[in-house]
């Protein structure tokens, strides 16, 4: 019976988990990265710290780390990419107070340090592209990725205000469901469509830098690490039969 009930917690533990992975059955573009592109990385940490972080911090990032990994001047991280009174050395906190951004928002904005980790590049990619004007909304835009999500489109003066064109179709039972199916860009935006999709990847290569900068590295090393298990399988079982040699 206990070996039932702690099989039971298990299933359950990870159910919040399947469901989270389906994401809706939403159509993901595919967000070609490129973590080895340095020009890539400073123009998305530029745009990250100027257009994302006066809401989210990174806040298992220190300052110092970003200019040292990003070959950023210090001097000039120091100047243009710090925005509060925090020092070099310090971790990337925004000034937000998270009881006013309740008010404001109905939910504090979450730390993105990890967020590409958590719902993945394609994920944060699409949604960048998928806010769609909305008047019912509090901010009057909506996204077909994340409906109803509390937050604007804070790349519009970028992009520019995207229409949506909508599908109803109804189910088996009767019951109606209407879909995003379209997008069209007013182009208002300061960017044309091709700048705007290199802007959010090189918005999504800095996230993915975030969650997990020493990942190149742990990569490379990886390579070696395999080397150097597959010698030392030969070396033992040279020895193991060496060893066992008169008993055989």
């Amino acid at each position: 019976m206990k070996k039932l009930m702690i099989a039971l917690v298990a299933v359950f533990s990870i159910l919040p988990l399947f469901s989270f992975a389906a994401g809706g059955n939403v159509h993901l573009e595919k967000a070609n990265y490129d973590l080895t592109d340095k020009a890539s990385l400073q123009r998305g940490a530029k745009l990250f710290m100027n257009y994302c972080f006066a809401c989210h911090s990174t806040g298992y990032q220190r300052y110092q780390r970003v200019a040292t990994d990003l070959d950023i001047p210090e001097q000039l991280m120091k100047e243009n990419l710090i925005f509060t009174e925090s020092k070099i050395g310090e971790l990337m906190f925004n000034s937000m107070d998270k009881k006013e951004a309740e008010k404001w928002f109905g939910s504090a904005p979450p730390d993105l340090t990890l967020e590409a980790r958590l719902r993945g590049p394609d994920w944060i990619y699409t949604y960048l592209h998928s806010f769609y004007k909305d008047e019912s909304r509090p901010f009057g835009v909506n996204n077909s990725v994340f409906p109803d999500v509390g937050m604007p489109h804070v790349l519009e003066e970028l992009q520019g205000i995207s229409i949506a064109t909508f599908e109803t179709t109804t189910d088996a039972n009767g019951i109606e469901h209407t879909k995003v199916v379209a997008l069209t860009s007013d182009e208002s935006g300061e960017m044309s469509s091709d700048e705007y999709d290199e802007a959010v990847l090189d918005l999504v290569n800095f996230l993915v830098y975030a969650g997990e900068p020493n990942k190149l590295e742990r990569q490379s090393l990886g390579i070696w690490v395999v080397a150097f298990l597959f010698v030392l399988f030969f070396v033992s079982y040279l020895l193991k039969k060496e060893y066992w040699r008169d008993i055989h």
